[in-house]
Parts: C-alpha cells; structure tokens; sequence
C-alpha cells in the first residue's frame, strides 16, 4: 500500500511507516495531516485516483536546515563576481497512515528506547588494586630505500 502527495510543490511517493523530508512545516505539534493525495495504490496492484476522501497523516520527527548551497555569479572580462549561500529548512515527517475509502492503513510502533542505567562508580581504593591495563605500543614500519636507476 503506497500513496503519492502534494507537499512544499513536490510530490512524494510514500508507504506507512517512510520518513520523509518536506519542506518546514508550521505550527502542527507534531501531528501533520496531507490532504492534497495525488493517488493511492489498492492491495490487488493497480493504482485509484481518489478525490478527497483520501488522507495521509504523519508525525514530524525532526526540524532542522539542509546541507549549504552556493551560488556562484560570473561574468568574465567585465570583473563581476558575486557569491551567495542558501540552506533550506526542512520538517522529517513519519508516515503513520493512510486512509482511503473506508480502509486504514497503519504502520507498526516505533520501539520504545530504553535509558541506559549508569553503573555505580567504583571507590578509589577498589580502583587501585585492579592492575592497570598497559597500553599496547605501535612500531613503526621500516622505510625502504628508494630504487636506483638504471643507466
């Protein structure tokens, strides 16, 4: 089951459970519902364009910038450079479903992480009977001599 939106004028092909990297989105805490669906695929392979009863909601799991791009003006002989930086922001959103004619799709729960326990600190005096692990000395490899040329 996949479907294809409309998101920031791009569309994506997405499937329950797929993170995806839109365009920023506003002011949705954490829940992000795309109504403009292009299509929706059917269990039996074969593609339905759907009107508007369809929906994909998601969840945002991460805002932040992309990756700098720079763009660079020239004209040459006339002494003319201009360079400019630009980094698009972008919301990651997790697709969790997709509804479309009375049927749902959902996709399975992330697994909770676990906190990790820190273990007790040891007491000084425990501390200095352990033998202390010697560190491992690294040779340095013999330098060959260069080749002679041959006349």
């Amino acid at each position: 089951m996949y479907a294809v939106i409309r998101a920031g004028g791009k569309q994506y092909k997405v499937a329950p459970g797929d993170v995806i990297r839109v365009e920023k989105v506003n002011g949705t805490d954490g829940h992000v519902e795309f109504n403009d669906v292009v299509a929706v695929s059917s269990e039996a392979g074969n593609v339905v364009k759907p009107g508007s009863e369809a929906l994909v909601s998601g969840e945002v799991v991460e805002q932040g910038r992309g990756a700098k791009i720079l763009v660079f003006h020239y004209k040459k002989k006339k002494q003319y450079k201009k360079l400019r930086g630009h980094r698009q922001d972008y919301s990651a959103v997790r697709i969790t479903e997709i509804a479309f004619g009375g049927q749902s799709f959902k996709a399975p729960d992330l697994p909770k992480k676990e906190k990790k326990v820190k273990k007790a600190v040891e007491s000084h005096e425990e501390a200095s009977t352990k033998p202390a692990k010697k560190a491992a000395k690294k040779k340095a490899a013999a330098k060959k001599a260069p080749a002679k040329k041959k006349k």
